[in-house]
């Protein structure tokens, strides 16, 4: 019994941790706030060049490249590579596109892999070799940089040659699509409009988030390079770049749009990969940060940030633990004390996130009709946990897994369909974990009633919800799917003489 007790304290009060540090991070933005890089304009312009990692996106290629053939940058002093890994009609669709854009005079190249090896790294690295910029862009097949967004990037890394790399806010393409793309939106806003700010304005170490930022070639070389045994290779290498002394600025005025997955299943898919390769980064850098010349409060940041998804596992234990120590009787108040407080930590961080970024927005969706999600961001951020607490697990034992990417749709207005798409998810044996731990959530709400534990009931019925929510939504979603595959109704594309690619 007391071995039961003890694992519920620790997990009790390593959440109170997670919960008090996002209280912590926004309070480290409104001091930060007002501080605003502003470098001196170029007036000579650094070889760049723009990569572009792709592995059967067929949907979003074109307007991937639309977009950064736009840029707004000397074309004598600019290198488009586009790093395809696919194996579908994408290669096809890229062959076509860089063609047309070659023709106009634009060096781009299309350098095509049969081998998938160290998969999204492993592209970048190979095309890291054959490129010719001092700097080197990333964009995922998801994004669309805006025309100016190398002349507002580039001066910052000039003006700062102990800069490493330099990373920008993702904004949204279809965030008012759904409720399901809007709470994923402001998960999204409160990493890169308050976190990601509040540590690199406090010293901190930040993450590379994999796209929409811009490198120092040298920085990449000199920290070991791309490396595709982990999952995150852009957490990964950002890492091995700030502690081998290199600085990271982030730039939370420069936006690069993209889109949001509209299926629950692509997102689960995303977290996924994420989780896993922060636990694997927190398996090969923890011990690398500690002992890191830097100060105590930026090691323990560090090694918090690296750790931040094992608050999944966390809230299965204590969830699973609280059914036994009410029914036993056990005092199981005493840590929810200081945990009630941190809990206001998260949906504080995504409030305030909307208030900042859309505040005064001349157009769009008013800041607090946005806030009014949040509920709906806790209970998915619950729902989830079972999916997460497997990646970390996986993460932490250093199992290899695929690099599964995150099927892209080219959802961008609410009448767009994602479902009758080839890349679409079918339902996984998540759902039996999920609405089974729906049903536990239930029966430990009930025994907390009959004990008279009140003050439990909100805690409980956020995992009660969140699993339902993930639930239906899977199901539904699925249902959605299959009827419209079963009415013959599918959006693939096969090319042909003449053929119009899929919008």
């Amino acid at each position: 019994m007391w071995i039961i007790v003890a694992l519920y304290l620790i997990a009790a009060v390593w959440l109170t941790i997670y919960g008090g540090n996002s209280l912590w991070l926004t309070f480290r933005y409104w001091r930060t706030r007002r501080m605003r890089p502003t470098p001196p304009p170029l007036t000579n312009y650094p070889y760049v060049t723009v990569q572009l990692p792709i592995f059967n996106e067929l949907h979003v290629v074109e307007r991937l490249i639309d977009a950064v053939a736009a840029l707004d940058y000397p074309r004598d002093r600019l290198q488009i590579q586009v790093l395809d890994d696919s194996t579908d009609e994408t290669s096809l669709l890229l062959r076509a596109l860089v063609s047309q854009y070659r023709r106009q005079g634009l060096d781009i190249e299309l350098i095509h892999r049969d081998r998938r090896i160290g998969y999204k790294a492993g592209a970048l690295s190979h095309g890291l070799a054959r490129a010719k910029g001092e700097f080197i862009a990333v964009f995922d097949a998801d994004f669309v940089p805006p025309r100016d967004w190398l002349r507002r990037t580039v001066p910052h890394l000039v003006a700062h040659p102990d800069a490493g790399f330099v990373q920008t806010r993702w904004g949204h393409i279809n965030a008012t699509y759904s409720p399901l793309t809007m709470a994923q939106a402001i998960l999204l806003d409160a990493h890169f409009a308050i976190e990601h700010t509040a540590r690199q304005r406090s010293g901190y170490f930040i993450n590379f988030n994999g796209t929409a930022g811009l490198w120092r070639r040298a920085c990449i070389e000199d920290a070991g390079g791309w490396r595709g045994d982990t999952l995150t290779e852009d957490l990964d290498l950002s890492y091995r770049a700030q502690l081998a002394g290199w600085r990271a600025l982030y730039l939370p005025d420069v936006v690069a749009p993209a889109e949001i997955p509209p299926q629950l299943a692509a997102f689960k898919r995303q977290q996924f990969r994420w989780a896993k390769g922060s636990a694997q980064c927190l398996r090969r850098l923890a011990s690398a940060v500690w002992h890191s010349e830097v100060p105590l409060q930026t090691r323990l940041q560090g090694l918090i940030h690296l750790s931040g998804y094992l608050s999944h596992p966390l809230m299965l234990v204590v969830l699973l633990l609280s059914l036994p120590l009410i029914w036993w009787g056990w005092p199981v108040r005493l840590p929810l004390a200081p945990l009630s407080l941190a809990s206001l930590g998260p949906p504080l961080i995504f409030a305030v996130s909307q208030f900042v970024l859309y505040r005064g927005a001349p157009q769009g969706m008013a800041w607090w009709r946005r806030a009014l999600y949040v509920p709906l961001v806790l209970l998915l951020g619950a729902g989830i946990a079972p999916n997460n607490t497997r990646a970390v697990i996986e993460g932490l034992l250093d199992r290899e897994g695929e690099f599964r990417r995150t099927p892209k749709f080219r959802v961008e207005r609410r009448e767009d369909h994602w479902a009758d798409k080839p890349y679409a998810l079918s339902l996984s044996s998540d759902i039996l974990v999920e609405s089974s731990l729906a049903i536990y959530a239930l029966v430990v709400m009930i025994a907390a009633w009959m004990r008279g534990l009140v003050w439990a009931l909100p805690f409980l019925g956020l995992y009660a919800g969140g699993f339902l929510l993930v639930s239906v939504i899977s199901v539904w979603q699925n249902r959605q799917r299959s009827c419209l595959r079963l009415g013959g109704r599918t959006s693939a594309w096969s090319p042909s003489p003449g053929a119009t690619p899929p919008h």
